[in-house]
């Protein structure tokens, strides 16, 4: 009971912390992307690769935005992994989907990448590829000193209550960031009765 207690508190504690100024700046660069009719892409590796790959339904099926993720096809990504190396399979399948300036990308992940500890060398080579492409970058990570923390355009750093339970809360405090985003009222299509959809 003790620690179910504990963590629930270190929850709320990240609840009455978060940076909300980031999200509604998250939320203009969003919009923007969707009047552009941009698109946008969803980078992450293991638990944020399942986020991302949740995220993505809810920002096409909800927000009606373009969204996409690499790891929701294990074919091509296995496959990228095996013959041009991790690093590698976000940077390709990026170009094969030229990305361009009226799209995204956005990072989830726990550390954001650190190019000096060869941690996420995929997200550290898709950043710098969306730079040269003029494209937006977003970002919700667990760390203020990792790569995407240091290079997005805007970055919700979740804050860190418990080193030991840094990455439990950076991950489901992704979920709680884009489903906010999803439902926020600058992004959420408004629907007549006839059901036509309006922006």
């Amino acid at each position: 009971m003790q620690y179910t207690k504990q963590y629930l508190r270190e929850s709320g504690k990240i609840c009455k912390e978060i940076d909300t100024d980031a999200i509604e700046k998250m939320v203009g660069l969003l919009r923007r992307c969707a009047d552009d009719k941009g698109r946008l892409f969803i980078l992450g590796l293991g638990g944020s690769a399942a986020n991302a790959s949740h995220a993505v339904n809810d920002f096409r099926k909800i927000c009606r935005i373009d969204a996409h993720t690499p790891t929701d096809n294990v074919a091509e990504f296995s496959a990228r992994v095996n013959d041009e190396g991790l690093s590698k399979t976000f940077i390709n399948y990026l170009r094969v989907s030229r990305l361009n300036k009226n799209d995204a990308i956005m990072i989830f992940s726990v550390n954001g990448g650190d190019s000096e500890r060869s941690i996420s060398p995929n997200i550290i080579e898709a950043i710098d590829y969306a730079k040269q492409r003029k494209s937006r970058i977003i970002g919700v990570v667990g760390s203020d000193r990792g790569y995407t923390a240091q290079k997005a355009d805007v970055c919700v750093v979740i804050p860190t209550v418990s080193i030991e339970r840094r990455t439990a809360h950076a991950e489901e405090f992704q979920a709680v960031v884009w489903h906010l985003l999803v439902n926020h009222p600058t992004l959420r299509p408004r629907q007549r009765a006839n059901n036509i959809i309006l922006w």
